[in-house]
């Protein structure tokens, strides 16, 4: 798949990232589109992507480097704390089917 722009490619991933993975909070499912993460996510990892540089570890530690604030920003918890580990896995799959068809 070739895009026009990083911009494009970034978009398009956030979609995929938006539509599919989510955070799991009291056995509630919050996409992380609906939850407005999913563009600061995909931006983050879009450049392992074009580096050829995806590795699991890489990942987790940019995951565990987005704060998720809860009530009201009293408490902050890691994102990568939040998605359950099939969602991880999930993620990890899409981003090297994203990666092949860059």
């Amino acid at each position: 798949m070739v895009y026009s722009s990083s911009t494009e490619a970034i978009e398009t991933l956030a979609a995929e990232i938006g539509e599919n993975i989510y955070m799991d909070i009291a056995k509630w499912h919050l996409y992380l589109g609906d939850a407005k993460l999913h563009t600061v996510l995909a931006e983050r990892l879009y450049p392992m992507l074009t580096d050829n540089q995806l590795e699991e570890n890489k990942v987790l530690a940019v995951l565990g480097d987005i704060p998720i604030k809860l009530g009201g920003g009293r408490r902050e918890i890691p994102l990568v704390d939040l998605l359950p580990m099939h969602c991880q896995i999930e993620l990890m799959d899409l981003l090297e089917e994203y990666q092949r068809k860059l």
